[in-house]
């Protein structure tokens, strides 16, 4: 009987060893989360942060039309050649 409680108590002890481990590696996660979201939140206060953003969202707006029209005029293309 003793030595049952001996390895019971032991398993008990390694798990809860373990379990700290995952403890700790989960705040170290939430921890750098909560850095990068801090980060990005002061970097949207910079002028020239929201710029970059603004021209990016823009260019992109710009490549999504020009296919669009590209789209559009191989169309055409293919209707006039029916």
């Amino acid at each position: 009987m003793m030595e049952f409680l001996k390895k019971a108590f032991s398993d008990m002890k390694e798990s809860a060893k373990a379990q700290h481990e995952a403890d700790k590696a989960n705040f170290a996660a939430a921890k750098a989360e909560s850095k990068a979201q801090w980060e990005e939140a002061k970097a949207m206060g910079r002028p020239e942060t929201m710029k970059k953003i603004q021209q990016e969202k823009r260019d992109a707006q710009i490549r999504e039309a020009n296919e669009r029209i590209e789209a559009a005029r191989k169309r055409i293309d293919d209707a006039k050649n029916k």
